[in-house]
């Protein structure tokens, strides 16, 4: 199995991510436990007394709908209810199992590193696509593709920018992203 230090550093984060929320809830328990709970309005009931028994074809009187407790264990509860699920430590294994099969199998293959600066075409989401440019760069060295092993970043500016006086505006310039390194096959 080939170790990848970022795939152990996101499994690593998994695992603080959910000690973190457990020592919230934790924390959160103990804090409400600690609490003293509000008193509960006093409702004058009458004293019970002698009671017909109702008929049976008298309309049932529906529930009043329970009021939502404001407290902070249901605050804490809705909280959790919007947070992504976490991935059990079993699905975490076997994603990077899976990572580790793609990696070998790609490695398995006769492959070469190449050198060299083509831009990462932008995609349609405005996403820079450097699986394309590790592609163009591969293929301009006799390979048919390519994965990035090295990406730079350089912003590019029109020539407005050199024009004394002028406020700059946010689209005068741009970040170009430009593979470097490929792995070729």
């Amino acid at each position: 199995m080939i170790a990848r230090p970022h795939i152990l550093a996101q499994a690593r984060a998994h695992v603080t991510t959910a000690m973190l929320a457990a020592s919230v809830v934790l924390i959160a328990t103990a804090s409400a436990w600690s609490q003293a709970t509000a008193p509960a309005s006093s409702v004058d009931v009458p004293p019970p007394t002698q009671q017909t028994i109702p008929q049976q074809d008298a309309p049932a009187t529906p529930q009043p709908s329970r009021e939502e407790n404001p407290g902070l264990l249901n605050e804490l509860g809705k909280m959790f209810d919007k947070l992504p699920s976490l991935k059990s430590s079993q699905q975490t294994i076997e994603d990077l199992n899976a990572r580790a099969r793609d990696a070998a199998s790609w490695l398995a293959k006769p492959s070469s590193l190449v050198s060299g600066r083509i831009i990462c075409p932008v995609s349609a989401n405005g996403a820079a696509d450097c699986k394309l440019g590790a592609d163009k760069l591969c293929q301009t060295k006799g390979f048919k593709e390519g994965k990035s092993l090295n990406v730079d970043a350089a912003q590019t500016c029109s020539a407005k920018v050199l024009i004394p006086g002028r406020t700059r505006k946010p689209d005068d310039c741009r970040t170009d992203n430009y593979v470097t390194s490929a792995l070729c096959q």
